[in-house]
Order: C-alpha cells, then sequence, then structure tokens
C-alpha cells in the first residue's frame, strides 16, 4: 500500500510558482526539506515536480536501470543557446553518445595532466593580481576565480587567450552568461503568455544569446586560422570521427560543445574554488593544518604535475567543500516507467523527479548530527571510500555525470596550493555569514576577502568588527590604512592588535591607538587575524580581545588557532600586554580567550610588560577596569622604552560648519543593509512590564537558522539626546566635521548634525568611569564643582559605580563645569550593537524574523526624576511598519539550535523575554508537525508574572502548539502561584515535575536555558538536587554528574 506525498498548500491553476523563491529557488527547496521531510510534490502550473532530498532515496533514483536524465524546464531554456550539447541533450538525442564517445579520451589522466603547465600560467596570473593589488584592497574571490577558469578553460581545452586579469570588468562573456542562465531559470517558471509581453527582457535574452555565441565564434575561427600544435578539444571535435556510428559533429553542434564548456567547464570550478576559500576562513583549524600540509610537502618550490593528488588533506578539504557547497546542486532524472519509491511513495514514469543533492549531503544518518560542519577529516583515512554509495554527488552521476571532473579537480589543487604558498587570507567583514547566489550553479554572494603576502613583513589590517558599526563604507576602512600618523622618525612605534565582535574591543584598541601618539609612539592597528604568523617584534604589542562562549572573536580565530600550535621560544623578542573582555555570566568561558593569548605568548619567550587586565561587560564598571589598565600600559612603555609624553599633539578635533540651517542627511549604511519593520506590538497587559513582538523583513540575501541572534545598531532616546544637546549649549540643527589623526568610530571629514551625531554614534547613558572624573577635573570648573567630583571620585563605587552616573548626569547636576564637545565626544563610548534572539523559525518564514523582547523603563538609580529608558529597546518600541532598521544575523552557540532529528524532545526553560529562542524552536517542529512530519512531544517551563499580565503567546501561539500536541507547557507565576501548583520560579516548576524532566532526559532529551544568570544557576542546582535525591553523594560529586551527564545536551543563552 503506498503512502500520499506530501505537498504545500497550493493556488489553483498556478500551483507552488510562489512557494520558490525567485532568486534562489534552492533556498526554498532546503526549507521545504527540512518541513515536509524526504520527499515532497510541487505543482508548477499544472506540471508534477517531486523532490527527494535523503540519501535512501537519492540512492534509489541513482539506479540508472530504473532512472534516467531528465532535461529539465531550466536546462530546457539553456538549449536555446547550448542546443544538443553534452549538457543539455535529450537522452535520445545521437549528438550526445557521438560527442561523449569522442570527447571522453580528452579527459583521461595523461591529457589531464600534459595541461598542467597551462594552467598554472593562468594561475600565476591571479598570484600576481593579488600580490600587486596588497592587503589592503578588497578582493571577490568569486569574481576573479571566475576569470582564472574561464581563462584556463579556454587555453587548456581551446589553446585560445581570453586574457581576462588583463581587464578592468569581467569578460562581456562572464556577464553574458550569468545573465542568460538566470533568466533561463525564471523563463522555466513563467507562462508563456507571460513571456511573450516581456519585450525588454527579450530583448536581453536574445542579447546575452549573440554575446556567448561571438566568442564561440572568434575560437572556432582562431583555431581554423592558426591550428594549435596540441591535439586540443576544439581539434578532436573538428576532425574526430565516431567509432561506433562513423559520424562527426556538425559546426553547429560543435559550437554548442564549444559552450557548454565554456559555461560548465568554468562556472562550477568558481563556485567550488570560492566555497572551499569560504570555508577555510570560516574554519581556522582547518586552514592551519592544509597550510601546514602544503608547507611541508613544497616548502618554497613551485608546485609540479607530480604533486597532483598528493595532498590527502587538501583532498579532504575539497570533498567537504563540495559535500557541503555543491556548485551544481540538484539534478533532474524521471522513472522509465511508473515506481514506488522506498516501497510506499508511487512516481508516474517520465514524471520530473528533481535530486536534491543539497540537502541530501547534510543527510544526518550519513553525515552526523555535525552534519552542518566544515569537518575535512570526515573524508581522510578511508572513510570517503567507505561512504554508503551516492552519498556525495556534486559531480552529477552515471552516465550523465560531470566529463570535466578531473579538470576541474587538478585546477583546484594547482590554485588552492598556490594560494596557500603564497597568501594569508582574511575576511573582510569577519562576521560574514555564507549568502548563496544561484544561476543554472551556485557560489557564495557578497563575500570578500584581503590577500596578504606570505613573504612580506609582518603587515596589519584594521577591518571592522562589524558591518554595522562600520561607517559609511567598509571598503573605505579597509583600503585607508591602520597606521596612526605623526613625526615618524622621532616615536616609537607601537602595535594595537584586537579581536572583537560587538565592537567593544575594537573601540578600546582605537582609544589605544589614537592616545599612542601622545605618549611618543606610533601606532599600527590591525586585527588578530591580520598578525597571524607575523606578530611584529620590532615595537611593543597591545592586545584586547574577548572571548564569546569560551571561542574568539570572529576576527582573532586564525590568529588563536596558529598561536596554540606554535613550537619553542617563538616570541623571544616580543614585549606585549593583554586585557581581555568577557561577560562572568559565562562562568566556565569568563575572559577565556585573553588567559589564553596571554599565557601562550608567555610561555614562548615573549615578555610581559603588565598584568592582563580584565573587564566584565555586564558591570558598570567595565571602562572602569578599562582605564586603569591603559594607565598603568602607558606608565610602564614610558619607563621600558624611555618615551615621552607630548602634550602638543592633537589627536582630535571638531569645527563648527554650519549654524544648522540646512538639515543634513546621515546615513551610515546602504539600504541594502537595512530591514523593514513589517510589524511591532504590545503582548502584555496594560501595567505589567512591556514585552513587544516586532518582526522584520531581511534585506535581500540575508538569512538566518532558527535560535540566531539579530544584531540592531539603535540609537539614543530622543529625551537623552536632547538633554545633552541643551547641556552642551548646541543646536540639534548645527553641523559640525571631525577630523581624528587616529582611528574612531565617529564620522569623520563629513558634515553630520550634531543631533545625528550624539543619537547613533555614542553611548550617553554609559555609567561614568574614574578616567572620566579625572578629565571633568582637569577642565574649568567652580570650587564648588570641584568639591563635587573630588567628592564622586573618592567614594567612587558608592556614589557613581552602584549609582550608574554618567557623564551626562554629571554634567547636569554641576552647570559650571565647561567641557567642550571634542572633549565630551572624547570620554563617551561609541554605540554598541545589541544582540537578540530571533523567536521565529525560516520554516516560517524564510524572509522574515521575529523578535520578543522586554522594553526597559525603570526608575533611574541616579535619582532622577525621570526614569531610565534601555537605549536599545526603547528605540525598537518606538518603530512602525515600514520603518528602515539597520540589523544583521549573527550565528548564536553551535549548540543552542533544534536537533534535526525530530524525534529528540526538547526541553526548554526560560523566563520573560528568554522565551524568544524557544517560541522559534516550537514554531520550527509546529510547521514540521503540520507537513505531516512525527515530531517528539517537548517541554517548556516558562516563567512570568501571572496567566493575564504577561504570558507571552499564551492565548494564540502556545495553545496552538500545545493542541498540536509538540509541547506541555510547565508555567511558573511568580505572583500567581495558584495558578501554577504553588510554583513561582522555572526552578521551583522543575523541582515539581522533575519525574517529567527525568523521562524526557532518558528519552534523549536536549536542554535549553535562556534567561538570566540567576535563572541558568537556579535551574542547574534543581537538577544536580535531583540527582543527589537518587544517588546519594555531595554537592561537588552531584555538579560533577550534571556536567558529565549533561555533555552535549545541556545549552544556556544567558542575559541581564
Amino acid at each position: 500500500m503506498t503512502s500520499p506525498i506530501p505537498s504545500p498548500p497550493a493556488i489553483p491553476f498556478l500551483g507552488h510558482v510562489n512557494t520558490i523563491d525567485r532568486d534562489l529557488p534552492l533556498k526554498s527547496i532546503d526549507l521545504l526539506a527540512q518541513q515536509y521531510g524526504e520527499i515532497l510534490q510541487l505543482s508548477i502550473f499544472g506540471e508534477k515536480r517531486y523532490i527527494v532530498s535523503s540519501h535512501n532515496l537519492v540512492n534509489e533514483v541513482s539506479d540508472e536501470k530504473r532512472f534516467r536524465k531528465k532535461v529539465s524546464a531550466g536546462l530546457k531554456q539553456v538549449r536555446n543557446a547550448a542546443g544538443d550539447g553534452l549538457f543539455t541533450a535529450f537522452p535520445e538525442e545521437q549528438n550526445w553518445g557521438i560527442a561523449h564517445r569522442l570527447l571522453m579520451p580528452c579527459f583521461g589522466t595523461a591529457n589531464i595532466y600534459n595541461m598542467f603547465d597551462d594552467m598554472t600560467d593562468i594561475v600565476s596570473q591571479l598570484v600576481l593580481k593579488w600580490e600587486r593589488f596588497g592587503a589592503r584592497e578588497m578582493i571577490d574571490p568569486a569574481a576573479d576565480f571566475t576569470r582564472l577558469t574561464l581563462d584556463a578553460i579556454c587555453l587548456c581545452a581551446m589553446s585560445y587567450r581570453l586574457n581576462s586579469f588583463y581587464r578592468e570588468e569581467a569578460h562581456p562573456f562572464a556577464t553574458a552568461m550569468a545573465d542568460f542562465l538566470i533568466e533561463s531559470g525564471r523563463r522555466a517558471n513563467r507562462l508563456s503568455l507571460v513571456q511573450a509581453v516581456m519585450t525588454g527582457t527579450n530583448a536581453k535574452y536574445e542579447e546575452d544569446q549573440r554575446i556567448l555565441a561571438t566568442l564561440v565564434n572568434d575560437i572556432l575561427e582562431d583555431h581554423r586560422a592558426h591550428p594549435p600544435a596540441k591535439n586540443d578539444l576544439v581539434q578532436v571535435m573538428l576532425t574526430g570521427r565516431d567509432k561506433e556510428t562513423g559520424l562527426g559533429l556538425s559546426d553547429e553542434n560543435i559550437k554548442q560543445n564549444l559552450l557548454t564548456f565554456l559555461i560548465a567547464g568554468h562556472e562550477t570550478t568558481s563556485g567550488m574554488l570560492t566555497f572551499t576559500i569560504y570555508y577555510l576562513l570560516k574554519n581556522p583549524e582547518a586552514m592551519r593544518k592544509l597550510r601546514e600540509e602544503v608547507d611541508s610537502k613544497l616548502g618554497d618550490r613551485p608546485m609540479s604535475v607530480q604533486d597532483v593528488n598528493q595532498f590527502p588533506y587538501l583532498l579532504a578539504v575539497m570533498r567537504e567543500s563540495l559535500r557541503l557547497g555543491p556548485t551544481a546542486p540538484a539534478r533532474t532524472v524521471m522513472p522509465i516507467e511508473d515506481t514506488v519509491l522506498a516501497g510506499k511513495y508511487a512516481v508516474e514514469g517520465g514524471a520530473s523527479v528533481i535530486v536534491n543533492v543539497y540537502t541530501a549531503h547534510r543527510d544526518p544518518k550519513v553525515w552526523g548530527d555535525d552534519a552542518e560542519k566544515f569537518r575535512p577529516e570526515r573524508m581522510l583515512d578511508g572513510k570517503f571510500e567507505a561512504l554508503p554509495p551516492n552519498a556525495w554527488q556534486p559531480f552529477g552521476y552515471g552516465m550523465r555525470g560531470c566529463i570535466g571532473r578531473p579538470f576541474a579537480w587538478q585546477e583546484a589543487q594547482i590554485t588552492l596550493v598556490t594560494i596557500m604558498q603564497r597568501f594569508d587570507l582574511v575576511l573582510h567583514d569577519p562576521t560574514y555569514e555564507l549568502e548563496l547566489k544561484q544561476t543554472l550553479t551556485i557560489k557564495p554572494h557578497n563575500l570578500y576577502i584581503h590577500a596578504l603576502p606570505r613573504k612580506d613583513k609582518p603587515r596589519l589590517l584594521a577591518t571592522p568588527s562589524t558591518t554595522l558599526i562600520s561607517g559609511d563604507s567598509s571598503r573605505e576602512r579597509a583600503s585607508s590604512g591602520a597606521t596612526v600618523a605623526g613625526d615618524a622618525a622621532s616615536l616609537h612605534p607601537l602595535y594595537v592588535l584586537y579581536g572583537s565582535n560587538t565592537g567593544s574591543s575594537e573601540a578600546f584598541a582605537q582609544r589605544l591607538a589614537s592616545a599612542a601618539a601622545s605618549h611618543g609612539f606610533r601606532a599600527s592597528l590591525g586585527t588578530l587575524d591580520s598578525a597571524t604568523a607575523h606578530l611584529p617584534k620590532d615595537g611593543p604589542v597591545l592586545i584586547v580581545t574577548a572571548s564569546f562562549e569560551g571561542q574568539p572573536a570572529d576576527n582573532a580565530k586564525h590568529f588563536v588557532e596558529w598561536l596554540e600550535n606554535v613550537n619553542d621560544a617563538a616570541f623571544t623578542d616580543i614585549k606585549y600586554a593583554v586585557f581581555g573582555c568577557g561577560n562572568k555570566d559565562w562562568v566556565n568561558t569568563y575572559q577565556r580567550i585573553p588567559t589564553l593569548i596571554d599565557r601562550l605568548l608567555s610561555e614562548h619567550g615573549a615578555t610581559r610588560l603588565v598584568e592582563r587586565g580584565e573587564g566584565d561587560a555586564a558591570a558598570a564598571e567595565f571602562f572602569g577596569a578599562f582605564d586603569r589598565w591603559e594607565k598603568t600600559v602607558w606608565e610602564q612603555l614610558g619607563a621600558e622604552f624611555g618615551a615621552t609624553a607630548r602634550a602638543d599633539t592633537v589627536g582630535f578635533e571638531v569645527k563648527t560648519v554650519s549654524a544648522g540651517t540646512e538639515r543634513a542627511e546621515i546615513l551610515r549604511q546602504k539600504d541594502t543593509a537595512l530591514g523593514t519593520v513589517a510589524e511591532n506590538k504590545i503582548l502584555t497587559a496594560p501595567g505589567a512590564p512591556v514585552k513587544r513582538h516586532i518582526e522584520f523583513d531581511l534585506p535581500e540575501g540575508m538569512t538566518y537558522r532558527t535560535g540566531d541572534y539579530l544584531a540592531i545598531l539603535p540609537v539614543n532616546p530622543d529625551r537623552v539626546v536632547r538633554r545633552a544637546i541643551v547641556r552642551l549649549g548646541l543646536s540639534a540643527e548645527q553641523e559640525i566635521e571631525i577630523n581624528s589623526v587616529g582611528p574612531t568610530s565617529l564620522p569623520v571629514k563629513k558634515p553630520i548634525s550634531i543631533y545625528n551625531l550624539l543619537s547613533g554614534y555614542v553611548e550617553l547613558q554609559q555609567t561614568a568611569t574614574a578616567r572620566d572624573l579625572e578629565i571633568l577635573l582637569s577642565t574649568t570648573t567652580s570650587p564648588a564643582s570641584t568639591r563635587v567630583l573630588q567628592d564622586l571620585s573618592a567614594n567612587y563605587a558608592e556614589k557613581v559605580f552602584n549609582k550608574r552616573l554618567s557623564v551626562l548626569d554629571i554634567l547636569e547636576e554641576n552647570k559650571d563645569i565647561e567641557l567642550s564637545l571634542s572633549t565630551f565626544l572624547q570620554v563617551l563610548p561609541s554605540m554598541r550593537i545589541r544582540q537578540y534572539s530571533i523567536s521565529s523559525s525560516p520554516l516560517w518564514n524564510a524572509e522574515r524574523v521575529s523578535l520578543t523582547l522586554s522594553v526597559v523603563d525603570a526608575p533611574s538609580l541616579s535619582g532622577r526624576a525621570e526614569p531610565f529608558l534601555g537605549v536599545a529597546s526603547t528605540y525598537l518600541a518606538g518603530l512602525r511598519p515600514g520603518d528602515k532598521v539597520q540589523l544583521a544575523v549573527r550565528t548564536s552557540n553551535a549548540a543552542f539550535h533544534p536537533p534535526s532529528d525530530l524525534s529528540t524532545p526538547l526541553v526548554m526553560i526560560c523566563a520573560g523575554s528568554g522565551l524568544a529562542p524557544m517560541r522559534g524552536f516550537l514554531q520550527e517542529r509546529a510547521m514540521q508537525k503540520l507537513a505531516g512530519r512525527e515530531v517528539a512531544k517537548s517541554l517548556l517551563f516558562f516563567g512570568c508574572r501571572s496567566p493575564t499580565e504577561d504570558f507571552l503567546y499564551g492565548d494564540s501561539d502556545l495553545k496552538e502548539w500545545s493542541e498540536l500536541g509538540i509541547v506541555d507547557i510547565r508555567p511558573a507565576f511568580s505572583r500567581s502561584s495558584a495558578d501554577s501548583e504553588n510554583c513561582r520560579y522555572v526552578q521551583d516548576r522543575i523541582r515539581h515535575d522533575k519525574e517529567l524532566v527525568a523521562k524526557a532526559f532518558d528519552e534523549g532529551a536536549k536542554f535549553y536555558v535562556c534567561g538570566a544568570g540567576k535563572i541558568a544557576a537556579g535551574v542547574k542546582q534543581a537538577i544536580v538536587e535531583y540527582i543527589k535525591e537518587h544517588k546519594p553523594t555531595d554537592e561537588t560529586s552531584a555538579v560533577a554528574i550534571f556536567d558529565k551527564i549533561m555533555e552535549g545536551r545541556y545549552a544556556t543563552d544567558i542575559f541581564e
């Protein structure tokens, strides 16, 4: 008996046309596979299409006795230019067999080896370009790899030089080809009647085909006019005769096959190379292992043909890159006759069956629970050869598989080995997460890198920690240089390195670099990654870096990986100091990376200038801790190097540009990086602390996973901004221009209004530091104000720190303190991004995210009559549908995502807005349940005030999902405990329902905790108490048992 094949809701006549993303169909197909499972059915204008996404089904449809290639709707459109070439020919067309038999020998081992020198020739052109561009030039690897692979297929197979690296723009063929393939894909999903009236689109399509044909004709004519000495692919097609039929190829078919090779012979390989570079940059351990393999086998000598296939780890990297990024992500087959898949799904003969290779390559039944992780080791030591049949299919399958695989395999090895030998690579945007662009193939989109020549002297690169705070153009920022100007001959060199995700460490590093000249040093600023394997030795090195859940910042990962594998006393000539940023809520990993860097530098011979400083970002004294460390550093550097302070050094200048008669519109980021507010509503009852549900339409190309964060760049509350403007005696409309000797997060050399500057670039409510009080004391004040400031300094903890007094608060209470705008701006920290857990799933809507957040509006600790307003939450609360917001998706802890195995129960524990990620988890499971899949029932422990005040989503989503059977909700009402089994807090409810928790654990549940640090501690304590009850032991042993049994099954996301 057969089972029905699941299908999403459809629109009459149109079917699922609107279900599939127009620009990135693969994204829609992958999400549908996650929701509906291993097989689903779509209808496009009445035509059925089946999609198979599991290894078992891919393996079954790879049986060429039952299935054969079907030219898909998209490929039928490609036939408009490529005709019955090898890739687009129908199975019954004779020319395919003739061409295949003639050309297969061209891609034999000996012939591919003979192409080595020509391949190396083209690779050397790429290397020369990158070397001449230098470290600070931003490189588009996808564009340059397209140049490389297009030139290589032309030279190696057709004896024709395109010279793409000698052009400013891409070769017209490459541009026309991409546009032609995109339009062919779109035509496949359009009605012919609609297509007929799209005259402009049709004209462009015809022009693209003309451009493609022109290059093919030029190659053929050149070949006939100047026959090459070697028997290349063109010569074989012109002169060869098929032994089976005695026939040759017509001129028309030769041209069609030339075009086929020009398209397929470069597009897939350029994508493969770009994917490989991306995965290596995001996985420093793999990058290090590959570099060590290349260095140990080759040293400084160039790669030779004898080295091909002699790099085991490189081959594993390439295979793993093709697993996660198969550039040909799908193929289409059809049953030769009516058949049944997996013994239960009936599929009619001739129907289109789309083989979803992209998703099948992530099947946890083959690749394990870490299938999304880039891990080349899974392809080493016989593991690749031991894979189940058809588990890895990036090159297609069988008779219609990729004929040029050996060509691409050798070309990619030469390219990657040469790049590893010659360059250190750094991401332009260290927070970049993979975006895809799809034509006939897929490749990374908007990926930019810097190539730092390895044989050069140490060179630093100050790329921004995040594009959200990088000013108007991160492109300018990366190319502007990182050395602080000054009297170079008289200043000592100093190097300031940072590892930063949110911008705090970067801001501290900028402060050090900006102040260096006044202390007698010439500072160079750079990311830690840019100093990998090239730590400077001709001057002191100051390092400011952070830990993120125990891991290095995105722009410090490669440095840390390198540092952990350094041997012997490699740093004997280096003098250094480290300041660490962290958050004590992550008790087990607090300051892990700064401590590690400090220890390893010392162990390998470096001299520590001062003791490591540390700042707790969750504490109000975060900035004060840095102030004290910085003061100690400058004192020690002065003593160590004999540098003298230079009071005449001016590092910061503000001048008035306009009195404010015209308003300047300052944009900090291009519109393409802006999200749009779709909905903003209050979830709580009147009188209760406000919680809001906000939905954003993401910028084009931005994607997310369930459990990720949304990073928001807010603005200060209007009331606070106007307080500052009034106190400084300025006009909101007044325009100024800032000039700075050193790096700064403020907009420089451009007019900006006072209001925009104070609104968006500085933290106005940050607690004043001891250093700030010293600066205020150095200004002109009255005796009374001086006494106040001295009293605040003497009683800093009680009167400033505990009351969260800001510089603005102090200035308002002491009107006679004369503080210039430039000094005011210098003491304020730069605006920080805020991260919020996403409370939705892409299975609900891949283009939209929701946030569930608390709005901070509380009595001021400083004693002000007006309440304290949270910067980000106030900003978000005031947004209206249609408003634009600067945002970015950030990946969360790898463990804080729902498991791909739907039979694994979830135990989710949270309070208040900590429900956010849990709502996303449940929404994903609900979408999968509604699609007909079996989903394990989960437990949700949720703490709030009462069922009538703030039981978030209690009468909507949570009620619906409970009735659907995917979750058992166990609330704890702190002000209405009678409604929650007399349990006030979630830890109380866990104690009450401990047998349920134990049962879920026995069933393999994964535990997730989201909320304040005290909630996480209370939950852990409740479980530890349960352990002590059932296995009599002391507290220490019970905690050790908890840590052991929960390893890999217990994830926390802590916030305050």
